[in-house]
């Protein structure tokens, strides 16, 4: 354990990302809990834990910088859609205490997971949602300030299923690899009434992969 701290401490360094160490140790031990539940629930296919520390949390870390800017640091709510073993909606709630996360998954035990991660770490601003993403909006009677994505699927799709969990002026986070741009260009010929108004290029830590957050909001119809 001692190896994946130095490890998460340079690559907070390396993030300009000052975490106390309280949320370090939290973060250490959801590595910890994605390990023990990943034999059992197949949460995720990277088995190491060094591979884990780089491929998931600091790459889910390198995304928090720039959620902090775009939100301006405010108290919001947010969705983690298709959230799996909760990157980076596990990693939000811990690394920002005034943001409440809700993880959803159409995979029921992929949401327990997340409601034991919230119980086990103690993160009351944690919830885990056996749900389908285009049906949230009447589950929950609320709207989310930030939708966000990792690796979940196509722009449009993504877009097109979660909008309803919008609320008015809220935005998407969609984090990929490379530069989507045949996604991009899709997304604004099917998906209409969004705007991409920020591609932002990550450097994750120890990761050797281009990776990015697109940001959106949608248009608001004209107004007759």
């Amino acid at each position: 354990m001692s190896g994946l701290r130095t490890t998460l401490e340079a690559g907070l360094q390396a993030l300009n990302l000052p975490l106390d160490d309280r949320q370090m140790n939290l973060l250490l031990d959801y590595l910890g809990l994605l390990q023990k539940w990943n034999k059992v629930y197949n949460l995720t296919a990277v088995r190491d834990p060094a591979e884990m520390m780089t491929h998931h949390l600091l790459d889910s870390l390198a995304a928090v910088g720039p959620l902090l800017r775009q939100t301006q640091g405010r108290a919001l709510q947010l969705l983690d859609v298709g959230s799996g073993g909760g990157l980076p909606g596990v990693v939000i709630a811990i690394t920002c205490p005034h943001i409440q996360v809700t993880c959803v998954d159409t995979v029921a035990k992929k949401a327990a997971f997340i409601q034991q991660a919230a119980a086990s770490l103690k993160l009351p601003n944690l919830r885990g949602l056996h749900a389908r993403v285009e049906s949230l909006n009447a589950l929950s009677g609320q709207g989310f300030d930030v939708v966000c994505s990792r690796a979940f699927a196509s722009l449009v799709d993504f877009t097109r299923w979660s909008r309803d969990a919008l609320t008015e002026g809220g935005i998407w986070m969609a984090m990929k690899g490379k530069h989507p741009a045949d996604e991009l260009e899709t997304l604004t010929a099917e998906a209409g009434a969004v705007d991409v108004f920020h591609v932002e290029q990550l450097q994750v830590p120890g990761l050797d992969a281009e990776r990015c957050i697109v940001w959106i909001r949608p248009v608001p119809p004209a107004v007759a």
